[in-house]
Order: structure tokens, then sequence, then C-alpha cells
């Protein structure tokens, strides 16, 4: 399986120079975002990426079009791999307003309001298990890509990534 991480947003640089939440709702790529975006769709086609799954915010919506129109295969949008909700940036979009602006990707049962006011970090641990648990027994995990965040990504790896990293990942290594 591939993580990759959403490129940069407008949440990423405000809170980057300040250290400050600046209060952005569901915030977009900005132009270097699409850039790493489209370079992690170019770097992904050395891999033998089958199926796409991508978290519900927007910028991870918007970097999961940009790699899965290099990439040719479609988007199914699954809030298991949502960030871990504690800044502004991680109130999501209503699930009508996703579906109007990517009606081409698959939405599944998603509620309409799919992200949590707040999340622990025992919260976040404890679905990146439950994450871990069911794609393990997944027969084409090895070809999987998720498109999703700095927090998802660190409670499955460890690791504390950047923008449109790219990192292998085996749900059955523990």
């Amino acid at each position: 399986m591939i993580l990759v991480r959403h490129g940069q947003s407008h949440f990423n640089v405000h809170f980057g120079a300040t250290r400050e939440d600046p209060g952005f709702v569901d915030p977009g790529l900005t132009e270097e975002g699409i850039a790493q975006a489209r370079n992690a769709g170019r770097t992904l086609l050395g891999y033998d990426i089958r199926r796409i799954l991508a978290s519900p915010y927007s910028r991870t919506l918007e970097t999961a079009e940009l790699i899965a129109d290099q990439l040719r295969l479609p988007v199914t949008v699954d809030p298991m791999v949502r960030e871990r909700a504690f800044f502004t940036c991680d109130v999501g979009s209503p699930r009508s307003h996703l579906t109007t602006r990517w009606p081409d990707f698959e939405f599944g049962d998603m509620a309409e309001r799919w992200w949590p006011d707040i999340e622990t970090e025992t919260e976040l641990f404890e679905r990146c298990g439950r994450f871990r648990a069911a794609t393990s027994v997944l027969e084409d995990w090895r070809h999987m890509l998720v498109v999703t965040h700095w927090g998802f990504i660190r409670g499955l790896t460890g690791q504390e990534v950047t923008n449109a990293a790219v990192v292998p990942y085996d749900p059955t290594a523990g």
C-alpha cells in the first residue's frame, strides 16, 4: 500500500509561518500544493496502483483528483482515513457539497456531516488500528493508494511527513 499526504494547503502555509490556527475551514490546495500533487502522481506511475482511497477533506480530494487523472483510476472516499480533528481546517464540507464538486468520486454511504468535533490521540490510534486490521486482510492491499493526512500517516507509521510525501506501508507488519 502507498500512503500519500495531500499537497500543501492554505492552512499549511499560514500555520507553518505562524504556528497559529488561521481559522480556515476545509482549505484547498495552494498552487504549490497542486504542483506537489501532480509530481506525486508522476512518481506513482511507477507503482502498480489499482485502487485509490481518499479522505473527504477538500485538500485530499484535490490531491486524489490530480493523481487519479494521471493513473486513470477512480477514487473512493472514506472518512476512516481523515485527519485527526484538532484544528479549524479539520472541519469538513458536507457530503452534498463534496458530491457536487466531485461527482465522479464514489462516496458510498458517507454521512452528510462526517467529521467529528474533536478526536483525541487515543481515538486517532484506535481508528488507525481499525484501518490496519481492515486493510491487512484485503487481497489487493498491495495495490492501494491512500490519499490522507499528516496525523493519519503518523498514527499508522510513526512518521511525520511533508506535503505530498509518498510512503510505502504494509498493514500486515503490525
